[in-house]
Protein backbone atom coordinates (compact mmCIF):
# COMPACT_ATOMS: atom_id res chain seq x y z
CA UNK A 1 0.00 0.00 0.00
CA UNK A 2 2.76 2.38 0.79
CA UNK A 3 4.38 1.28 -2.41
CA UNK A 4 1.19 2.19 -4.32
CA UNK A 5 1.19 5.70 -2.78
CA UNK A 6 4.86 6.16 -3.74
CA UNK A 7 4.20 4.99 -7.30
CA UNK A 8 1.20 7.29 -7.52
CA UNK A 9 3.17 10.30 -6.26
CA UNK A 10 6.12 9.58 -8.54
CA UNK A 11 3.82 9.32 -11.55
CA UNK A 12 2.21 12.70 -10.69
CA UNK A 13 5.53 14.55 -10.41
CA UNK A 14 5.78 15.12 -14.20
CA UNK A 15 2.14 16.16 -14.55
CA UNK A 16 1.07 19.79 -14.81
CA UNK A 17 -1.28 20.17 -11.89
CA UNK A 18 -2.41 23.68 -12.94
CA UNK A 19 -3.68 22.55 -16.31
CA UNK A 20 -6.00 19.82 -14.97
CA UNK A 21 -9.37 21.58 -15.20
CA UNK A 22 -9.08 23.21 -11.83
CA UNK A 23 -9.52 26.58 -13.48
CA UNK A 24 -6.13 27.71 -12.24
CA UNK A 25 -3.39 29.43 -14.14
CA UNK A 26 -1.03 27.61 -16.44
CA UNK A 27 2.64 28.03 -15.60
CA UNK A 28 3.31 29.90 -18.89
CA UNK A 29 0.48 32.35 -18.21
CA UNK A 30 1.90 33.96 -15.14
CA UNK A 31 0.61 37.53 -14.84
CA UNK A 32 3.05 40.00 -16.40
CA UNK A 33 3.64 43.35 -14.81
CA UNK A 34 2.32 46.12 -17.05
CA UNK A 35 5.10 48.47 -18.13
CA UNK A 36 4.70 52.20 -17.70
CA UNK A 37 5.16 54.40 -20.74
CA UNK A 38 8.61 55.48 -19.54
CA UNK A 39 9.73 51.88 -19.10
CA UNK A 40 8.32 50.92 -22.49
CA UNK A 41 10.05 53.92 -24.08
CA UNK A 42 13.38 52.98 -22.52
CA UNK A 43 13.09 49.40 -23.80
CA UNK A 44 12.09 50.35 -27.35
CA UNK A 45 14.89 50.87 -29.79
CA UNK A 46 13.72 52.08 -33.22
CA UNK A 47 15.69 51.10 -36.28
CA UNK A 48 17.36 53.60 -38.58
CA UNK A 49 14.61 53.06 -41.14
CA UNK A 50 11.87 53.91 -38.65
CA UNK A 51 13.75 57.02 -37.52
CA UNK A 52 14.30 58.12 -41.12
CA UNK A 53 10.65 57.74 -42.18
CA UNK A 54 9.50 59.39 -38.95
CA UNK A 55 11.59 62.44 -39.80
CA UNK A 56 10.30 62.48 -43.37
CA UNK A 57 6.70 62.38 -42.09
CA UNK A 58 7.47 65.12 -39.56
CA UNK A 59 8.97 67.37 -42.26
CA UNK A 60 6.00 66.85 -44.58
CA UNK A 61 3.54 67.53 -41.76
CA UNK A 62 5.42 70.71 -40.82
CA UNK A 63 5.27 71.93 -44.41
CA UNK A 64 1.55 71.21 -44.69
CA UNK A 65 0.78 73.08 -41.47
CA UNK A 66 3.14 75.93 -42.38
CA UNK A 67 1.75 76.56 -45.85
CA UNK A 68 -1.89 75.98 -44.84
CA UNK A 69 -2.17 77.82 -41.54
CA UNK A 70 1.24 79.27 -40.79
CA UNK A 71 1.26 81.97 -43.46
CA UNK A 72 4.22 80.57 -45.39
CA UNK A 73 4.34 81.44 -49.10
CA UNK A 74 6.65 80.57 -51.95
CA UNK A 75 9.00 83.13 -53.47
CA UNK A 76 6.78 83.54 -56.52
CA UNK A 77 3.71 84.20 -54.41
CA UNK A 78 5.60 86.71 -52.27
CA UNK A 79 6.75 88.53 -55.41
CA UNK A 80 3.17 88.69 -56.76
CA UNK A 81 1.96 89.99 -53.42
CA UNK A 82 4.68 92.65 -53.44
CA UNK A 83 3.78 93.80 -56.95
CA UNK A 84 0.09 93.98 -56.02
CA UNK A 85 0.82 95.94 -52.86
CA UNK A 86 3.01 98.36 -54.82
CA UNK A 87 0.31 98.93 -57.43
CA UNK A 88 -2.31 99.48 -54.74
CA UNK A 89 -0.05 101.99 -52.98
CA UNK A 90 0.40 103.96 -56.20
CA UNK A 91 -3.35 103.96 -56.80
CA UNK A 92 -3.97 105.18 -53.25
CA UNK A 93 -1.54 108.05 -53.82
CA UNK A 94 -2.93 109.02 -57.25
CA UNK A 95 -6.64 108.94 -56.35
CA UNK A 96 -6.47 112.19 -54.30
CA UNK A 97 -4.90 113.91 -57.35
CA UNK A 98 -7.95 112.80 -59.32
CA UNK A 99 -10.22 114.32 -56.65
CA UNK A 100 -8.21 117.56 -56.82
CA UNK A 101 -8.70 117.67 -60.60
CA UNK A 102 -12.43 117.14 -60.01
CA UNK A 103 -12.47 120.08 -57.58
CA UNK A 104 -10.91 122.33 -60.26
CA UNK A 105 -13.79 121.63 -62.63
CA UNK A 106 -16.19 124.63 -62.73
CA UNK A 107 -19.22 122.34 -63.17
CA UNK A 108 -18.21 119.98 -60.37
CA UNK A 109 -21.58 120.07 -58.52
CA UNK A 110 -23.54 119.18 -61.65
CA UNK A 111 -21.05 116.45 -62.61
CA UNK A 112 -21.04 115.04 -59.07
CA UNK A 113 -24.84 114.72 -59.26
CA UNK A 114 -24.51 112.97 -62.62
CA UNK A 115 -21.85 110.65 -61.17
CA UNK A 116 -24.04 109.72 -58.21
CA UNK A 117 -26.97 109.01 -60.56
CA UNK A 118 -24.91 106.47 -62.51
CA UNK A 119 -24.73 102.77 -61.66
CA UNK A 120 -21.70 101.39 -59.87
CA UNK A 121 -20.24 99.82 -62.98
CA UNK A 122 -20.59 103.06 -65.02
CA UNK A 123 -18.86 105.41 -62.59
CA UNK A 124 -15.30 104.51 -63.56
CA UNK A 125 -16.01 105.19 -67.23
CA UNK A 126 -17.62 108.53 -66.33
CA UNK A 127 -14.54 109.62 -64.33
CA UNK A 128 -12.29 108.56 -67.22
CA UNK A 129 -14.37 110.50 -69.79
CA UNK A 130 -14.22 113.64 -67.65
CA UNK A 131 -10.41 113.41 -67.68
CA UNK A 132 -10.03 113.51 -63.89
CA UNK A 133 -8.15 110.18 -63.83
CA UNK A 134 -5.60 111.35 -66.42
CA UNK A 135 -2.50 112.17 -64.44
CA UNK A 136 -0.24 115.08 -65.41
CA UNK A 137 2.23 113.98 -68.07
CA UNK A 138 0.14 111.00 -69.22
CA UNK A 139 -1.89 110.65 -72.40
CA UNK A 140 -4.73 108.45 -71.17
CA UNK A 141 -6.49 107.81 -67.85
CA UNK A 142 -5.66 104.93 -65.50
CA UNK A 143 -8.65 102.62 -64.96
CA UNK A 144 -7.71 101.65 -61.42
CA UNK A 145 -7.18 105.28 -60.41
CA UNK A 146 -10.54 106.17 -61.97
CA UNK A 147 -12.24 103.42 -59.98
CA UNK A 148 -10.69 104.57 -56.69
CA UNK A 149 -11.42 108.21 -57.55
CA UNK A 150 -15.09 107.37 -58.15
CA UNK A 151 -15.23 105.74 -54.71
CA UNK A 152 -13.75 108.85 -53.10
CA UNK A 153 -16.08 111.15 -55.00
CA UNK A 154 -19.11 109.14 -53.85
CA UNK A 155 -18.16 109.99 -50.25
CA UNK A 156 -18.44 113.74 -50.97
CA UNK A 157 -21.75 115.19 -49.79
Amino acid sequence: MIQDKVNKLSSEVGKNVWAEGGGGLKPAEQPKKKLSFGQWWNKSRPTKTVVFWSWVAFIILTMIVGFSWGGWVTGGTAQKMGVTMGENAVIQRLAPICVTQFNQDPLKNQKLAELKAKDNWQRRDYVEKQGWATMPGEAKPDRDVADECAKLLMQIK
